[in-house]
């Protein structure tokens, strides 16, 4: 199973490929039985995560589990490696590390489009060093975690490699001194809600995949369903996880229903069957060329 998508330029988006990782769930890297875990479960891809769970002591020895981890041959899922800022001295060591072993890409935190260009040449020269693929390795980008990153989400078409755009609200928090991202039933505060949405903006300007960030909560049942349902309404392709008990609901939110693509099968038949057609009736309700993008959309990411 693949996670990728083409880069495309700011005119258009018609050669994106289908996100297809619904669950992305970040795993220590200085933790070898919590990869384990994450191997034999149900998460679709795992982030070996060498920034923030990771102690600045235990990066080096991190690094090499991560690296060994990598090397150890054939993988049951995608394998990504989150490496600290670039703008810190840990971000090179990190990739030398790692992209000998091609991980199947890197999440580069505290970002802008600059960073994101910046990581591509690192890796390009380290791909051609290694003897990789050019380009093999690709990109998401957490787009949101500084001031700054918030005035340039409309800027990453064309950007290499990258296949998603993803927010946080943690690192964002602290940039702005807020003692609180959400209320006490969980719901974004505005300051945040705006960075969600800025990214879910900037995700389709560049026709990438748009990723929901972590929900820290993952005992409350309810919620642990609702975050993701919501989520996917708002056309978030995935959701990060942060602990196993949250890979199965997110998964559940972002597997189209049977009737969702009965429905929408029956939507791009229906235009397939009038291609001069710019509307038409379903069901005693009017579709048009917006409902047919949406159904070959849900049909694209449906998995099989």
């Amino acid at each position: 199973m693949t996670a990728t998508s083409k880069p495309v330029s700011s005119a258009a988006a018609t050669n994106v490929r289908p996100w297809t990782a619904r669950s992305l769930l970040f795993v220590p890297g200085d933790s070898e039985r919590k990869l384990e875990k994450a191997l034999a479960g149900k998460a679709d891809l795992i982030i070996l995560d060498l920034e923030d769970s990771v102690a600045p002591s235990a990066k080096p020895g991190a690094r090499e589990h991560v690296a060994k981890a990598l090397g150890q041959g054939d993988r049951t899922k995608p394998l990504w490696v989150r490496i600290n800022p670039l703008d810190t001295s840990d971000a090179l060591s990190d990739l030398v590390a790692v992209v000998q072993h091609r991980p199947d890409g890197i999440m580069l935190p505290k970002a802008t489009p600059d960073e994101a260009r910046l990581l591509d040449h690192y890796l390009t020269a380290l791909e051609a060093a290694a003897g990789l693929e050019a380009e093999s390795i690709r990109m998401i980008v957490v787009a949101t975690e500084t001031a700054p990153a918030l005035f340039r989400l409309g800027d990453y078409a064309g950007v290499p490699r990258l296949d998603a755009l993803t927010w946080g609200a943690e690192d964002l928090a602290a940039a702005f001194g807020s003692s609180a991202n959400r209320d006490a039933d969980g719901n974004l505060l505005e300051p945040f809600a705006l960075a969600r949405t800025l990214c879910l903006a900037g995700a389709n300007a560049a026709g990438v995949a748009p990723i929901e960030t972590i929900d820290p909560n993952f005992r409350d049942e309810e919620r642990m369903a609702r975050v993701p349902a919501d989520a996917r309404t708002l056309g978030f392709k995935g959701m990060m996880a942060i602990h196993p008990a949250q890979v199965e609901p997110i998964n559940r939110a972002f597997t189209p229903s049977e009737d969702e693509l009965e429905r929408a099968r029956r939507i791009v038949a229906l235009f397939e069957a009038n291609p001069d057609s710019g509307a038409l009736q379903l069901d005693g309700e009017m579709v048009d060329i917006p409902h047919l993008k949406q159904a070959r959309g849900l049909i694209a990411q449906a998995r099989v």
